[in-house]
Parts: C-alpha cells; structure tokens; sequence
C-alpha cells in the first residue's frame, strides 16, 4: 500500500502530493488525516506530513518511492470529512492545502490527561486513634500530622494534603504499605462547563415561532437538508427556536454545532443551552488552554457531546453524525478569518452541511445582504419573526443631531436628551448601556460643526487621514492634503473623533457620581474569564450603567436594561469601506434592540452628525428591509457584493520598488487571463497602513458578477506566481469578498 501525503510546508512550489510507502509495521495504523514523519528532498529530512488518501499501485518506479518513517508523536488526526472540506477551502479561499488542513484541524497536539490524585483514610475511626497514639509514642510526626488530617476529613485532595499538613510522598506511601491510607488518581477533564443547571424550563411559543419551527421541521424529516435564514427582531425569541430545532435534531441521535460571533457571547449562550441539555453541551473558544481545547474534543469523540457552542473554529469540531449548524449573528464580521485561507465562516458552514448531509441555519435581527440576497434568490428559506417573543414592543428610538447640540453650546460627549433620560432610569433603579461606536476608528475625517466628511471622488468612501497631513482613498489610491476648514462651512471644527472607553467611563462617573459604573472593552476583558464575570456582574444588578465598545451590543438579554445611548453613531458609517453603512445599521438596529426585554419598555439615543443618512433614518425606525432596498441600489451601481463578487490580492514584501513592480505584472496578467472582459480591475493601491515590520504592502481588487470566473482567475493568479521566481520574495494573499479593506 501507498499512501498520498501533504508535506507540512507552506509554500505555492510544495502544494501537491507527494507518494510514500507504508511499511509493514504501520499497516492497519494509518487513516485519512493521520499525521506522520517522512524522509523528505534530497537530504532526507524529517518532515511532519497528513495522509490524504492511500492506493495500492505506485505511480513512480517502486525503488525510487520512500517508506513513512513513523505516526507523528501526540498527533491527532484530521477526520476524512474535514479533509474534504479543507480541500473545497483550498480552492475557495486560495492558500495552500497544508494552510487549509490546519485550519480544520481544531486541536493540533495531544495533550497529557490531567490527573486528580486523593488520599483516603482506609481504617474506622478507632482504630485510626489507637494508630495515631502509636505514631506519637514513636515521634513519628509528619505520618501522626496526616493521620491526625484525615481523622478531622477522611478524603482529601493530594496536594491539598502536600501542602497544607506538609508531609512528603514518601510519607504518604509509607502509610498506604502498611493499609492506613489509599492514595487514587482519576483523570478529570479541563475545560467542562461548570454553570449549575436549574430545573428545566418549558419552551413556549408564539404562532410565528412555532411555524418557523414546524417549516424546518417538515423538510429535515423528508431528509432535504437546506439553508435557512431567521430574520427576526430583536428580543423574537431566535436562540428559542434553534433550541427547539436542535432537541429535534439530537432527538434522532444526531449533532449540532452553534456558531457564536463572540466570546462576550458564550456566557448566556451556554447558560441557556445547558439548561435546556445539560452537560451533553461543550464550549470551545481561544481563551481555553490545548489543554481544555483537548479534553473536549476527547469528549466528542467518545461520544459524550450533542451540541458543541464556540466562535469560527468550532465550526470543525469532527462530529461524526451531524445534523445541523446553527450560525447566529451571522451578519457578524467576526464570522471572517483574517489567516489564510481567508475562509468565511458563514459560506463555509453551507458547504459543509451540503458534505454531510446537515441542514444550516442563520440567524439576525439584521441579515447580512449575502444572506438575504440568497434568500430573495431563492438559494434560501426565509423564516420570519416579525414580534418579540413575550410581546414586549420595539425600543422608541431617538435621533440627536450633535451639529445642533454643538450650537448650544454643549460640546459634551452626552447630550442633554440623553443625560436627562440616564438621570431618570438611575432614579427607577433601571440599568443603562452606553454604547461608543469605535468600529473605523482610524479612518474618515469630519467637521463637528455641520457633518461634512471628506470622501473620495471615485470610489464614495471616505478618505482617510495618513502621516505628514495626507487624506488616501484606500480602494483607488486617490490623494489629497488634509483639510485646515471645512470645505462646506468653513468651519475650523474638522478632524477625527479621539474619545475612548476610558474617556466615557471618566465624563459619566462625573456627570453622575452616585452610578455605579462597568467598562467592558478589549483592556477590561483581557483577562481569562474576562467578558464572564462583567456581563454576570450587570445581569446581577451590581451595577447600573455598562460603557463598552460593540461587545456590549451583541446578543446580550438584560431584562433591567430599558435605556440605550449610541455614541458617536458616525463612526463605521465613514469608515473607508463599502460596507460602512450595512455594518452601522447593523450596529444601531442591534444596539437599540438592548432596550426594553424585560417587563418596562425601553428607549435608545442614537447621538450623530449625519441623521439624514439613510442607515441612521431606517435604523431609527428599526427597518430592516427599507435598508436593504436603499443600500442594494448603491451596491448595484457601484458593483459591490452581493451583487458582484470582489477579490482581494494582498501582496506584501520587503524591497518597495521589486514590490510595485511585481504588483504590475500580476495586474497585467489578471488582464490579459480575463478573456471574457467580465472583470473590473482596481488597483495596485496602497492599504491604510503601507509598512509592517519592514515589510512593504500593495493590494489588487478584481470585480466580477460570477464567483466562478473569479475562482478561475484566481488559479491562473496562483499557477503564474508559482512558475515566475520574481514573486518568491513576495507574500501574496486572496480574500474573496473581505470585511474590510487592508
């Protein structure tokens, strides 16, 4: 037998299989995913490698085909299934096969099991006196100090006893020879849920949960297996219908994966599900150690887990009977790998259903375009929940227009609406939320005096502000010198937004010192356990007002909440990218969607410089398919997703000129390779941050109405850069439809 493998180097010139031998004493050892040591080029190194298939001829001469020296140490193997999805990957997103089979590769070592050690006292009690009074007679104190310990408490933990009575394992052995004591050790997992489960509530629901329920219902059990969208309101009782979804699923002995955007996300999350299933229910998410990571996926593996919760990696957790995939919030640009492949978490969830043979399900109270597009396209079922689900109303929204608070002479953060709002929800012993928008904090520039923002005259993004006082269109490369007075009014009021948390924190501590204040930002939660005990800390009442950046705004149920200010509302809507206005309706909509869940009704200040702009106005009036008719005529017209596909080249190295250079070639080849004339080109262009470590950046942008010629292009891209050595010193980079411009 041979078998195929992909050698662990990450470079274009290596991407392909390479045959080995299997020796007889690793027959019957090795599968799909398996990790192993090879002999690999002309010095016969020793190179990790995956097994992705296995054949019974040789391809090459027998003589000339190397052995598989050995399984890789505390490997863990890549399930067969997840290979094939890391190949689809591969050729979706670009990068390499060995990028891509570690990117499915949840857990990459094995790790020691943790093991829990314990004394117990093995005599009754009299006899364990008379024992002790030998000891004492004898002066043999260290083995009368751990008697004389396990007399008070029979069993204890080993270290606790260690340290506490100070005694050695020599001790201890000594007293297990002679029957007094057992030391035992079991293994104990890291990483379990530890929330204590209270009695189980019963789901009830209202008639358009119940028909969203019963519509997905009806396909699963004739076996079609599809994608469906839950556009609901916020507060419509969403994470109700997956949970019913899901208990129907893992009713037929199948799993479920539910995809959180966040880690502030996990701890209501997990909460509700374990109430619902108990510890069939597992987490996993970047703070855990390998360690915890480890155990989990033990767990899964011998089959103790239904439904495993997490952020984008739990999407590869290697369920061998899924069912379903649930991705909630799944607008979220969380969602996004930032690594290659530049995988989406959302399009990858769907190819892996339709692999397997499992339904996905997407949830928002603001849909991505993509996924409502898909839907309006038919490729979707839209499943609708227009009411909250315990018939509360929607927030009443307010707009604050801060060019004219500015008139009045408040140049405050908080405006008089607001402040006189806080002050009356602290004497109802109500709880706030402020919410300061920093997403596109480094870009636009813009004049407090009448909302003026400068953009680019080509691309309609803002500009935004480089070093030496140069304003740069990050998408064409267009420039010009910063602005002194605002070219609409004159005014000298013109620049960016320098407030933080921090600053926020300060100024309400100050305007109301009575308030009991929580910041809930990236410095407050870098801590393990972090988002946990700050959201646990507001849910319990113990304090009143929360300030946080968007991880406050995000699928978070705080019933006390009944009034929601929205800083600087302005901050993504300029921000240098044609997702600007999506991503803050998306922002606004879920923010003032915190307010009023519980039994008072709830009020949002949105505080912003631009109340005309159409995602503020749809926002106010919480009107999701009027914004999306408004930013779907832009999209048309300029050729953005979902409308058009975009493809990003990210082309990153350290010699400038050599980089232009090479930046041109592979434009003028994507030119020449598009016989079609379909694409539209953009670019080379300079990112917004032109130097990182030494290293220089340009990116190339190609347009194009089907995915497929893009797909296309993209391997002649990858087939060119591999047989010219101009591009060895060069990084490059595909990201289909980025979150973001570079």
């Amino acid at each position: 037998m041979y078998a195929d493998i992909i050698v662990d180097i990450t470079h274009e010139k290596l991407d392909r299989i390479f045959q080995y031998s299997i020796p007889s004493e690793l027959e019957g050892e090795l599968s799909v995913g398996t990790e192993v040591i090879v002999p690999f080029g002309k010095g016969n190194r020793e190179t990790r490698g995956y097994v992705v298939s296995f054949s019974g001829k040789a391809d090459y001469p027998a003589e000339k085909i190397k052995p598989v020296l050995k399984k890789a140490e505390r490997s863990v193997a890549i399930e067969s299934k997840l290979v094939a999805l890391a190949a689809w990957m591969k050729e979706q997103y670009g990068g390499t096969m060995i990028q891509a089979l570690k990117t499915v590769l949840p857990i990459k070592r094995k790790e020691p099991a943790r093991v829990r050690r314990r004394v117990r006292l093995l005599l009754d009690l009299e006899d364990a006196k008379e024992k002790l009074k030998y000891y004492l007679d004898k002066n043999q104190k260290a083995r009368a100090r751990l008697l004389a310990g396990l007399i008070d408490q029979p069993e204890q933990d080993y270290e606790l006893v260690t340290r506490k009575l100070n005694v050695t394992l020599t001790v201890i052995r000594s007293l297990e020879e002679q029957g007094v004591v057992s030391l035992e050790s079991e293994e104990t997992l890291r990483g379990s849920v530890h929330y204590r489960r209270h009695k189980e509530e019963t789901l009830h629901f209202n008639e358009e949960q119940e028909m969203a329920v019963s519509r997905f219902w009806e396909d699963y059990r004739r076996r079609i297996y599809g994608t469906y969208l839950v556009y609901g309101v916020t507060g419509s009782g969403k994470t109700e219908v997956y949970m019913e979804m899901i208990r129907r699923v893992t009713g037929l002995g199948k799993q479920a994966i539910v995809l959180i955007p966040e880690i502030a996300l996990t701890y209501q999350t997990v909460l509700r599900f374990y109430a619902h299933f108990g510890d069939r229910v597992s987490i996993l998410n970047s703070r855990m150690s390998a360690g915890e990571r480890y155990d989990q996926m033990e767990r899964v593996k011998r089959g103790e887990v239904d439904v495993m919760i997490g952020p984008r990696s739990a999407l590869f957790t290697p369920f061998q009977k899924l069912g379903l995939i649930v991705v909630d919030e799944e607008h979220e640009s969380a969602y996004k790998s930032e690594q290659v492949p530049r995988y989406h978490a959302r399009e990858t969830a769907i190819a892996r259903g339709k692999m397997e043979g499992a339904s996905v399900v997407l949830g928002s109270a603001t849909p991505s375009l993509e996924a409502f597009y898909r839907c309006r396209q038919g490729k979707g079922t839209l499943l609708t929940l227009t009411l909250r689900a315990a018939g509360q109303k929607l927030s009443k929204v307010y707009t604050v227009d801060m060019r004219e608070e500015l008139k009045k002479g408040n140049r405050s953060i908080l405006s008089d609406r607001l402040k006189e709002l806080m002050r009356d929800r602290l004497e109802h012993k109500q709880q706030i939320m402020l919410f300061l928008n920093r997403r596109g904090y480094a870009g636009f520039v813009s004049c407090r005096s009448c909302g003026y923002v400068v953009k680019c005259p080509h691309c309609d993004v803002s500009l935004s502000a480089h070093k030496g006082g140069r304003l740069v269109c990050h998408y064409c490369g267009y420039e010009e010198r910063a602005k002194e007075a605002c070219p609409s009014c004159g005014s000298k009021c013109i620049g960016g937004f320098r407030a933080g948390t921090q600053q926020i924190e300060d100024i309400v501590k100050r305007e109301f010192a009575h308030a009991r204040v929580l910041r809930m930002d990236m410095d407050t939660t870098k801590r393990k356990d972090g988002h946990e005990k700050i959201l646990s800390a507001f849910s319990n009442g113990e304090a009143d007002i929360l300030v946080g950046t968007q991880m406050i705004v995000k699928g978070h149920d705080f019933p006390n909440v009944t009034l929601v200010g929205i800083l600087a509302a302005d901050m993504s809507l300029y921000s240098n990218d044609y997702r600007s206005g999506e991503r803050t309706f998306e922002l606004l909509v879920q923010a003032a969607g915190r307010a009023g869940r519980g039994c008072a009704k709830g009020e949002a200040v949105i505080q912003t410089y631009s109340p005309e702009h159409y995602s503020i106005r749809m926002a106010a009036q919480q009107d999701y398919e009027g914004f999306y008719e408004e930013e779907m005529r832009y999209r048309k017209l300029m050729g953005y997703p979902p409308v058009s596909d975009l493809l990003a080249v990210l082309m990153t190295g350290a010699d400038e000129q050599h980089l232009e250079l090479a930046a041109g070639y592979l434009k003028e080849f994507a030119v020449r390779a598009d016989k079609q004339k379909s694409l539209q080109i953009i670019g080379p262009a300079s990112p917004y941050v032109n130097k990182v470590n030494d290293e220089y950046r340009r990116v190339l942008y190609l347009k194009c109405q089907r995915k497929k010629t893009l797909t296309e292009i993209k391997d002649l891209l990858e087939q060119y850069i591999e047989i010219n050595r101009g591009f060895d010193c060069i990084k490059i980079q595909f990201d289909f439809n980025p979150m973001g411009v570079f």
